[in-house]
């Protein structure tokens, strides 16, 4: 992470400070973790975000969800209604994250984990050097399984990541109000769904080849139990494998061996299928009119495009281009690489809804070839019934794709974490739709 010490440390140039000020540095460049004190961790939620949460008939001391997704760049706020069911209050633009689409695998991979993680109070930081921060909780009961490494996985400010999802100083302070006051009202743990993307039918059928398909699988179906029925979906490991909402009768559920017979609600069970195979219909559809299997490859992560005005941003050279995108054969093989275009800033709207994907060039095949290609699609559920995945296929390797060397700092120096403030989408009083729609340093 990068810090500019002339900032953070007005005194580092008295002598008699400078040892210490050096060590404090020092612990700063390796983490998010050091003290750096004062009132903004009790100020209170903003004016405008209670109304709104009042306005879909929640409150401040209601618990709260959080849901982030990294090719979107894009971190939104749930809060939990009398009924029990979650409504979306506000999504914020991330200011950056690191690394590839993906889960995080081993520390220093500057990769932002994906999964579902817990965040409880002893997590939350009110003295970060990147002005405030909580810890999302990686790595899980199945990221221990699966043998990943790392931690101090943060959701902070300072707009410098190596793993993280960082935000602004005004939104990280916004975003901590309203975990703070959750916690203050009896939440006793907030959970956290980090995904590569928003799970929507476009996003699914330009990604259907990517060798990390079988675990984004997973993720989706807790995804989607939360879309159809806007509860919270209980967590749980059997197999090597997430479960949602599952019960084993009274048997315990081991994350390192098979899954016991699970029960789980039948009701819910059937929406969260008919979701499934309306996704897999407008997939098939989208391949069938000639969507093109990609791979996108980033430079080192990104950034959403409402923040591409902020100079003072960890390693600004990453951010230069857009990610390579990779257009894949029938069998995921490269055959063209194009630079994707940036979007442009999503506007000011009602709720958070998914972004229409644009539809690639059709993928240089012969007709033999892609008819191929829609068997392998259409023989199998991409969603099928996960419970019976072999636990081999949980989390494959990425597929070893070059990525272009980084040029050096635009200026050779540490960036500074002196945010402006910035804009955020807020919901004003309708209903999400259903359906479709966080780190220190390793």
């Amino acid at each position: 992470m990068m810090v500019m010490l002339s900032q953070k440390f007005p005194s580092f140039a008295r002598p008699a400070s400078r040892v210490a000020v050096l060590a404090l540095a020092a612990a700063v460049l390796a983490g998010c973790q050091e003290s750096r004190t004062g009132a903004k961790a009790y100020r209170p939620i903003p004016s405008d975000t209670l109304a709104v949460m009042e306005k879909n008939g929640t409150t401040k001391n209601a618990p709260v969800l959080i849901r982030a997704y990294k090719k979107e760049a894009e971190l939104e706020v749930w809060k939990m209604k009398a009924n029990g069911e979650y409504v979306h209050i506000k999504t914020f633009p991330m200011c950056r994250w690191s690394g590839q689409l993906g889960p995080k695998r081993r520390e220093g991979d500057r990769q932002v984990p994906e999964g579902f993680y817990t965040i409880s109070p002893g997590q939350m930081n009110p003295n970060s050097a990147y002005y405030l921060s909580f810890n999302v909780g990686y790595p899980n009961t199945l990221d221990r399984a699966m043998g990943f490494t790392g931690g101090s996985i943060m959701v902070h400010g300072a707009c410098s990541s190596a793993g993280c999802f960082s935000m602004t100083d005004e939104q990280i302070e916004e975003i901590y109000a309203i975990a703070r006051e959750s916690f203050a009202g009896g939440q006793r743990a907030i959970q956290m769904q980090s995904m590569p993307f928003r799970m929507t039918p476009e996003n699914l059928a330009k990604h259907r080849l990517d060798t990390n398909m079988p675990y984004w699988r997973q993720l989706k179906e807790g995804m989607d139990r939360f879309d159809v029925t806007k509860r919270e979906p209980q967590v749980n490991f059997c197999g090597r494998r997430y479960v949602f909402d599952a019960a084993a009768n009274g048997q315990r559920m081991d994350v390192n061996a098979a899954c016991p017979p699970l029960a789980t609600d039948p009701n819910v069970d059937a929406l969260v299928t008919q979701k499934r195979h309306a996704d897999d219909q407008k997939v098939a559809e989208l391949v069938n009119r000639g969507v093109t299997p990609i791979k996108l490859v980033y430079h080192d992560g990104g950034q959403h495009p409402a923040m591409a005005h902020i100079m003072e941003v960890s390693r600004p050279e990453a951010l230069v281009e857009a990610p390579r995108e990779i257009q894949l054969d029938a069998q995921g093989r490269p055959i063209q690489t194009v630079v994707a275009k940036a979007e442009a800033p999503a506007p000011v709207v009602a709720a958070a809804a998914p972004k229409p994907a644009a539809q690639p060039a059709k993928p240089v095949e012969t007709a033999s070839n892609e008819a191929g290609t829609m068997q392998k699609w259409l023989g199998f559920s991409i969603f099928g019934d996960t419970k019976k995945e072999s636990a081999t296929t949980a989390i494959a390797e990425p597929m070893p794709l070059p990525v272009p060397r980084p040029r050096a700092l635009l200026d050779g120096k540490p960036q500074a974490s002196n945010m402006p403030a910035q804009s955020i989408r807020v919901a004003q009083g309708a209903a999400p739709i259903l359906g479709n729609g966080l780190s220190a340093r390793n």
